[in-house]
């Protein structure tokens, strides 16, 4: 691991009982050739926005309805950055699983700061020996964009194809897609693919109209869930710093209350969160909303029992 300023200034372990959540950050994962990552620093950006709250961690939080670990002591560990290269698309691969299967080894929920979108897909692959032993999970994707891609530019593990690799799993049973909108990179053959598997679709519109339980209520009681957050899911008025942002986004509530219901209707199995591009951020704006959509990822954690 490599050093860094760890998010809201946790510990990097902790002395007397084993962490419910541990976080983690990958700059690269497989690159397009010819194009390369606008997120590469997108952990340190997180974690430096987070920097504020961290002597804030113990007051209220309103989002959660009580101070972060609530009555408990701190049960959320940040261990540094996996160590990862621009052009080694395949160790990437393997050392963010490896990575991933070792936090879940320690009973602890990953919590994967991106990188590109395709951190996403070694990310899941790292919970295969977790289906073993507790059984298969769910996805839950919040993005603009689909992610079927099979390959592009002779890439199959690019950022356009994680959710076409996450249905090949097989401890993979079921995708919720959350926040679709505007014009991606899906065709109608993308389409049909996500559908013959049994993906469900819920657009932003959708979300808009019906509120969260349009896609809540799709995701089986007491499943494991790895929620993956495209931070291209949100409105780009409160989201600006992304690679490909599209108007019509959800709202940070929206998003909040998808992680949220999720810990109350299922288990939070991992988290991650990808695609913020520091370079495009505003005022600072992007890095905020993530910092706080990460603190509200751990906070569901800690209250799912």
């Amino acid at each position: 691991m490599t050093d860094t300023t760890s998010f809201l200034g946790l510990p990097s372990h902790l002395a007397e009982r084993r962490p419910r959540a541990m976080i983690f950050g990958a700059g690269h994962g497989s690159a397009y050739a010819g194009r390369p990552s606008r997120s590469v620093t997108a952990a340190a950006a997180i974690r430096a926005a987070s920097r504020d709250d961290a002597p804030l961690v113990g007051h209220w939080d309103f989002d959660l309805g009580g101070p972060l670990f609530g009555d408990e002591p701190v049960s959320c560990v940040d261990i540094g950055d996996v160590a990862t290269a621009a052009e080694d698309g395949a160790g990437n691969r393997a050392a963010i699983a490896a990575q991933t299967a070792e936090v879940l080894d320690e009973s602890a929920v990953p919590i994967l700061l991106g990188g590109d979108d395709s951190v996403v897909i070694p990310f899941l692959a790292g919970f295969a020996g977790y289906a073993e032993v507790r059984g298969p999970i769910w996805v839950l994707q919040i993005d603009a964009h689909i992610d079927w891609r099979d390959e592009i530019l002779g890439e199959r593990h690019g950022y356009s194809s994680p959710m076409r690799r996450a249905s090949e799993m097989a401890h993979v049973r079921g995708i919720v897609q959350v926040g679709m909108r505007g014009v991606g990179s899906a065709r109608a053959e993308e389409i049909e693919a996500a559908r013959r598997f049994g993906s469900h679709l819920v657009t932003a519109r959708e979300i808009h109209a019906a509120g969260v339980e349009a896609a809540l209520r799709l995701i089986p009681e007491d499943a494991r869930v790895v929620i993956t957050l495209d931070c291209d899911g949100l409105d780009p008025g409160i989201m600006p710093g992304v690679a490909a942002p599209s108007p019509g986004g959800l709202t940070y509530t929206e998003t909040i209350d998808l992680i949220a219901g999720v810990g109350r209707r299922a288990w939070i199995a991992g988290f991650d969160i990808v695609e913020l591009a520091p370079s495009a951020d505003v005022g600072n704006l992007s890095a905020l909303t993530a910092a706080r959509l990460v603190t509200n990822a751990i906070g569901a954690v800690v209250r799912q029992g």
